[in-house]
């Protein structure tokens, strides 16, 4: 089967920048959402985006690239002729499962169907579908027109034949595919540093350390951003929302501490909000690397993502090849957890994780079966 159109259903945050990418590598879109409002502001973001690209070269004509963009509120005039759908609606079950029981309906009965879901088991969501085995999921970063990974992930059901198809598509519009081959919550990257926010909070809290002496710490190890600010950066909601999900699915040793609820609740959520664990009402903070503590070890938090890995590989999710592709492209990272691992040797990766569970009192930190042999 080839693909030749792409239905993007959401034209927000991630779902305008899909289109635009899918658009730019040639493909004929659709990009749908439920109001006129929402789809006329993804049209402006892309059109904005490919003034940009246009002007600095990385493409010929913004208007050849728009040509091949339909933008609609119809759902069945974006799917119907639509050989691959790729969803990005709100990650709110109800209507994931709303979206996918009328996508099934209209779409042709050969279409292949993804989501770019980062917080959703695609087998639950397949299920939604008469045709399991052609569902799978392509789970871009943010901003998608700017990122390479693309994680493509394996439902309970999906074909082998789908999920290579898929890997060909992500390779054809520029992008780089890791094959993540079990559906676990967090897939690779967002799995693999989940562990680093339960090490921060449990150090601070031991330490009594504010934002500003763990930050500087962090800058001064060479980071372009401490874990605090990058969390005012993102989100304190998307961080906080992230960690009830791991906190439900996979252990309740990820629940986010009382203080970063009650910012949720309060409205401080960082950059977007003006406050967060920082004032941004002036701009980007001032971190007074002077402050930096010698309290916390930066070296730590490689020690957890190392040890998420190994479990990743000893589940059978993913190649240590791809999980270090998949963290240098997905976070930026120098090296990947199995170069890291292969620099600090096996031993002392399992003594510091034995170090961790014992002084936080986290199972989660206790070092990987194959790390203890």
């Amino acid at each position: 089967m080839e693909i030749k159109t792409v239905a993007v259903l959401g034209a927000g945050l991630m779902g305008h920048g899909i289109a635009e990418v899918c658009a730019m590598a040639g493909y004929n879109v659709t990009m749908r959402d439920i109001k006129q409002e929402f789809v006329d502001r993804g049209m402006n973001m892309i059109k904005e985006s490919l003034a940009k690209l246009e002007q600095k070269g990385k493409i010929k004509s913004a208007e050849e690239v728009l040509s091949r963009i339909k933008p609609t509120v119809d759902l069945e005039e974006a799917v119907k002729d639509a050989d691959l759908v790729i969803e990005a609606v709100p990650e709110v079950v109800e209507i994931k499962k709303q979206v996918w029981e009328e996508v099934d309906k209209l779409a042709k009965p050969d279409c292949i169907f993804t989501s770019n879901t980062s917080t959703m088991r695609i087998t639950m969501l397949a299920d939604f579908t008469s045709r399991p085995e052609k569902f799978a999921g392509l789970h871009f970063f943010n901003p998608p027109v700017l990122m390479r990974l693309v994680e493509v992930i394996r439902g309970e059901k999906t074909s082998d034949e789908v999920m290579d198809l898929l890997v060909e598509f992500v390779k054809s519009i520029g992008k780089t595919p890791v094959r993540v081959e079990k559906d676990v919550p967090g897939f690779i990257a967002n799995r693999v540093v989940a562990p680093r926010g339960v090490l921060l909070h449990a150090v601070v809290e031991a330490e009594n350390l504010t934002p500003e002496e763990v930050d500087a710490a962090f800058r001064k190890a060479g980071y372009p951003m401490g874990p605090f600010e990058l969390a005012d950066y993102v989100g304190i909601d998307v961080n906080y929302n992230a960690a009830r999900y791991f906190a439900r699915a996979v252990s309740p040793e990820y629940e986010p501490p009382e203080r970063v609820r009650k910012m949720v609740e309060e409205g401080r959520l960082g950059r977007k909000t003006g406050r967060g664990w920082y004032d941004w009402s002036g701009g980007k903070p001032e971190i007074d690397l002077s402050k930096a503590t010698g309290k916390i070890n930066v070296e730590d938090f490689l020690m957890v993502e190392i040890n998420e890995a190994v479990k990743l590989v000893e589940m059978g999710v993913a190649k240590p090849e791809d999980i270090d592709i998949a963290l240098k492209l997905g976070y930026g990272r120098q090296k990947g957890p199995f170069e890291l691992l292969e620099e600090f040797g096996k031993e002392r990766v399992a003594r510091r994780l034995e170090e961790l569970a014992k002084k936080y009192g986290k199972k989660i930190f206790e070092p990987a079966e194959s790390l203890r042999t």
